[in-house]
């Protein structure tokens, strides 16, 4: 099993900033791709970013066109820990963001079906 402990999650005003942690443990694998989701009220789970590694193919990354040159994905092996930087936040970011895994693979996959481990979820809200 793999535990995900998101965190980071807030209020802030459009165009503004936030910076989403999530914290992996459990099982390990020599390939992994974590993502990032949201999910505003109403409405399915959507793909936001996602990050891949492995010792044969490095570290990928892959992002939704709608948050493509605001937000930023990011590993950090040390702490097994994964981030997404936002930027120039909008009221239409605002939704749950969900951490998410799957070991075994580097496949940079978009529907939240492929995805195995989940975290709770973060609140991020975007003013106007």
């Amino acid at each position: 099993q793999v535990q995900l402990v998101e965190s980071g999650g807030g209020l802030v005003q459009a165009g503004g900033s936030l910076r989403l942690s999530c914290a992996a443990s459990g099982r390990t694998s020599s390939s992994v791709v974590m993502g990032w989701f949201r999910q505003a009220p109403g409405t399915e789970r959507d793909f936001v970013a996602a990050i891949s590694w492995s010792s044969w193919s490095g570290v990928n990354t892959k992002y939704a066109d709608s948050v493509k040159g605001r937000f930023t994905i990011s590993r950090e092996n040390a702490n097994n820990a994964v981030y997404l930087q936002m930027n120039g936040l909008k009221p239409e970011d605002t939704g749950v963001y969900y951490c998410a895994a799957r070991l075994g693979s580097v496949g940079l996959t978009t529907p939240a079906r492929d995805y195995v481990y989940w975290g709770q979820g973060t609140q991020v809200t975007v003013s106007s």
